[in-house]
């Protein structure tokens, strides 16, 4: 498994937020599960926060982890990210990732009401399959491409051929200017 971004974005008081983009290049194989640890380290080296979590990858797939809200009173310097426990499986008969897509993809940012920005999209589960729990992730990124500001949310029980709209919100300002909005889906 290759990084191949890494982004640490403010995420609050005292709190940062995590991009990792990861891209599984073997074409026959997938993990159907690996552990990841994300640290946040100072000027020295020196590791402030730690945050481990668990997910799968399907071959010749790219996906972004996302860790939200870690926390820190420094200042983090640099993010790592460590891949372990990786359980590789042969997928014999794999065709595609399952087909769930998003739509009406937008981003707003708040003129009335809570919080700083918003974002909006409708999941359309268009598989034969129904799956106990959805992650959408959304990345927002400038001009040049960088990730400003990630966040994700959980849908339970999706049925085929259901469609579900979502909204996340960004309660505090982030700097720099939203220019495109990049929305993905993880299905158990």
């Amino acid at each position: 498994l290759v990084v191949e971004e890494l982004t640490i974005m403010p995420g609050g008081s005292n709190h940062y937020d995590v991009l990792a983009r990861i891209h599984n290049e073997n074409s026959t194989e997938g993990a159907s599960a690996f552990t990841y640890t994300v640290e946040l380290k100072d000027e020295q080296g020196g590791i402030l926060a730690t945050r481990t979590g668990k997910n799968f990858i399907l071959p010749q797939e790219e996906k972004s982890l996302i860790e939200v809200a870690i926390e820190s009173s420094v200042t983090p310097k640099e993010a790592t990210v460590r891949i372990e426990d990786v359980a590789w499986e042969r997928f014999s008969g794999y065709q595609e990732k399952p087909n769930i897509n998003i739509y009406q993809k937008r981003y707003n940012q708040v003129t009335s009401g809570v919080g700083f920005g918003e974002a909006f999209g409708l999941v359309s589960n268009e598989s034969p399959y129904d799956f106990r729990s959805l992650t959408v992730k959304v990345i927002l990124r400038d001009a040049s491409g960088r990730a400003l500001a990630v966040n994700s949310t959980e849908m339970r029980t999706i049925t085929s051929g259901e469609e579900r709209d979502f909204r996340l919100v960004w309660p505090e300002a982030f700097p720099g200017d939203v220019v495109s909005v990049d929305m993905e889906v993880d299905a158990d």
